[in-house]
């Protein structure tokens, strides 16, 4: 029996249910608590977090859970409580609007509107008491009421300023008058050069702690080494044609030249790779058990916030692969496993639902479900315990000196030397070595499974599954293993039946326990088209191609802005928010409008639909600038502009014996390209349409539907690409 209940009482959202028995009279966002609002004329509290946010967890425990506090909040206000994950354009916009008032923003969010829901004062995290120069959360509570009894119309006029700013959406974006000063390498090259200045040529990463992946920023950095190193190695052949034959010394002077002058393309790879290595042994990716946490707080990967969400792995799975594809290197096939073994494992629903996160927190403690002292490894592991603990270094003292854990000796585990480095330099075979490290993890994964585990956040989101689905299509692609395709399969089919309205076609975005809820976001639709895409890519069935289109007319017709080539957050449909938000940047996750412009770049290629590719462009005319000075912040916008500028590789494989071609093709690092494949032509395709038909598989490299001779082999068809890569 709890002492206290209030309206959340019958959600599903973990996190709406974890303040279910609060004395706070909560209610979810809704006409009962709207309407109330304006029948009793009292602001509106809404306190805004998610399931796996450590500091939502402390303000609540300090303040939300206290009977004096509670009722000054009730007799005060209408406090509502949302799951940013839930609602995430709610989300978007008393973000905004705090950022605005502030100047940062962050969760817990607590933002204070008028009775018509418009915002007026707001702010992060306060403590119970003043401390480090924040009010209390009384002393806010109290001013705030305060000043909407005795200055109600500076609050209403504060208000009625705010929602104008977010309604204007203004983002300093204008299109360009001359496509020519935007499509062309040199725009690439300062994209390239912005990033570089923000890079940590040491730690990996972009910018200081706390540190985010920014896979979008890798994967800008992979697509930027395949164009230079096609640039420079055509200019290279045309400088050999045309100079004179020179000595062998010469010749020797400048191949040493050339050795120790790093290309852009060269520069660009390392950093990639090094910021994936680093993550990849530090402690934000989970060593014994595998998956990334959200973000480090430090410059060195060591300690995350250990949240672990589903969009961070499917973000990371899909960069890996890329990798994988570039290096063959075996630690990022491991890697790719290991992540995709923890989702199977610990985020699965039965029917091929993936869940949404794993809370950072156990016994009311961050991160006490991933840390381990030196006796527990010594106990769980015996006579391996000694060279396991120097590879993940493992000491007595401890790694990790949070507040909470001086003189506990907690360690996060972390890889100082790679595997081949620390066996070399410890004089043991590689091999062994690898089994004794393997060996060990499996005994730590299954001595922490008796351990209290954090709370899962069960609830499964359309978009955040998509991310996913296209992760497993690119983990099956770079290493053919055939259980990330199944699992690819299931998953799609899944989100399709569970989020699909019967009646009228529209998706949902949130489901649980049979019931889905809520009406897709843009970037719901933007992901589960892209990942329909790359599932027809890796299984040749136009079915999942057919239904991208269906899909993508339907966003056309319900989210398109009237006086701009850009998409709102919210369909046509939606009313209960104060404004119709448009987000274009690329942050933890892709923005819609940068994926939904991808998405009808492709389409229209695939589908020959011109005004898809002309609406595409308009959307980088309009941002293309901003993306390429700020490219860290417009990631996926910088790899579109990247495309258009160096071209899409239209591919076709028909045949009846395809599947070998498509299997070799998949193990290729080919960012900037449409695929079919298919037994015989079809005219229903354009890409397909007209070619030859022959017993054996022939693949087609075409640009503009104007295709080259088909060829055989997988070596033959590359030499066709690696001679196509020279950009103006």
């Amino acid at each position: 029996m709890h002492k206290h209940s209030n309206h959340l009482a019958s959600e599903s959202s973990p996190y709406l249910l974890q303040h279910a028995h609060n004395p706070v009279d909560w209610f979810p966002w809704g006409p009962e608590a709207l309407n109330r609002a304006k029948d009793e004329d009292k602001p509106i509290l809404v306190s805004i977090g998610y399931a796996a946010c450590h500091w939502c967890h402390v303000m609540e425990r300090e303040s939300f859970e206290n009977e004096e506090t509670a009722k000054l909040m009730n007799d005060s206000f209408i406090n509502i409580k949302i799951d940013r994950e839930e609602r995430p354009d709610l989300d978007h916009i008393y973000m905004d609007a705090v950022q605005a008032m502030t100047g940062s923003g962050g969760w817990p969010l607590n933002a204070f509107l008028t009775p018509e829901g418009k915002p007026f004062f707001g702010g992060t995290y306060f403590p119970p008491v003043p401390a480090h120069n924040r009010m209390s959360w009384p002393q806010v509570l109290k001013l705030v009421r305060q000043a909407f009894d005795e200055k109600r119309n500076e609050v209403d006029a504060q208000a009625e300023n705010l929602t104008d700013h977010l309604r204007s959406g203004a983002f300093g974006l204008a299109q360009v008058s001359d496509r020519h000063q935007l499509f062309n390498m040199g725009k690439l090259d300062e994209a390239f050069r912005n990033i570089m200045n923000a890079a940590d040529s040491e730690w990996g990463g972009f910018g200081k702690a706390p540190k985010f992946p920014q896979t979008f920023t890798i994967q800008f950095l992979f697509r930027y080494h395949f164009v230079k190193r096609g640039v420079e190695e055509q200019k290279q052949e045309q400088k050999e044609e045309q100079a004179a034959p020179a000595g062998a010394e010469r010749r020797q002077e400048q191949e040493q030249e050339q050795s120790e002058k790093q290309s852009e393309g060269e520069e660009a790879l390392r950093q990639g790779l090094l910021s994936l290595d680093k993550m990849i042994h530090g402690g934000i990716y989970d060593q014994v058990g595998g998956g990334f946490a959200r973000y480090s707080t430090d410059t060195e990967w060591l300690a995350p916030h250990f949240e672990k969400m589903l969009y961070d792995n499917a973000l990371l799975v899909s960069t890996i692969s890329e990798a994988y594809q570039i290096t063959k290197k075996r630690e990022y096939r491991d890697i790719i496993e290991e992540t995709v073994g923890f989702v199977k494992r610990e985020l699965s629903h039965p029917e091929g639902g993936f869940y949404s996160a794993l809370d950072a927190d156990s016994e009311g403690e961050e991160g006490k479900f991933y840390t381990w002292t030196k006796a527990e490894v010594d106990r769980l592991l015996e006579e391996d315990a000694k060279l396991f603990g120097e590879y993940y270094d493992i000491s007595e003292a401890g790694n990790w000196e949070e507040p909470h854990t001086i003189g506990e000796g907690k360690n996060i585990l972390r890889v100082l030397l790679s595997l081949e480095e620390f066996a070399r330099e410890r004089q043991l075979d590689v091999e062994t070595l690898r089994s004794l490290i393997g060996r060990g993890k499996k005994n730590l994964l299954k001595g922490r499974g008796g351990r209290v585990r954090p709370l899962l956040d069960d609830k499964i989101l359309l978009g955040w599954n998509a991310m996913m689905n296209s992760a497993l299509s690119k983990a099956f692609m770079a290493t053919g293993v055939g259980e990330y395709k199944e699992m690819a399969m299931v998953n799609m089919k899944f989100l399709l039946a569970k989020f699909e309205n019967d009646e009228s076609g529209d998706l949902f975005h949130t489901w649980k326990e049979e019931r889905a809820k809520y009406p897709a976001f843009l970037d719901d639709y933007a992901l589960i088209i892209k990942a329909l895409i790359d599932l027809q890519e890796i299984t040749g069935s136009k079915e999942w191609l057919l239904k991208a289109r269906d899909l993508t007319e339907r966003v056309i017709e319900r989210f398109s802005e009237e006086e701009t080539p850009f998409f709102y957050y919210t369909n046509v449909g939606q009313e209960d928010v104060i404004v119709r938000k448009r987000e274009i940047y690329d942050g933890a996750v892709p923005s819609g409008n940068s994926v939904m412009a991808t998405n009808l770049h492709h389409l229209g290629l695939l589908f020959d639909r011109f005004e898809w590719r002309d609406r595409a462009k308009e959307m980088l005319d309009a941002i293309g600038l901003v993306a390429t000075k700020y490219p860290t912040s417009f990631g996926i916008w910088a790899c579109l502009l990247q495309e258009v500028i160096t071209g899409t590789s239209e591919i076709a494989i028909i045949g009846k014996s395809n599947e070998r071609l498509r299997r070799e093709l998949y193990a290729e690092f080919l960012p900037y390209r449409v695929l079919l494949t298919s037994n015989n032509t079809d005219k229903n395709f354009p890409l397909l349409s007209g070619k030859v038909e022959d017993e054996n598989a022939l693949i087609y490299l075409c640009k503009d539907y104007v295709c080259q001779q088909p060829v055989d082999t997988i070596e033959r068809f590359m030499s066709l690409i690696n001679r196509g890569k020279m950009v103006n």
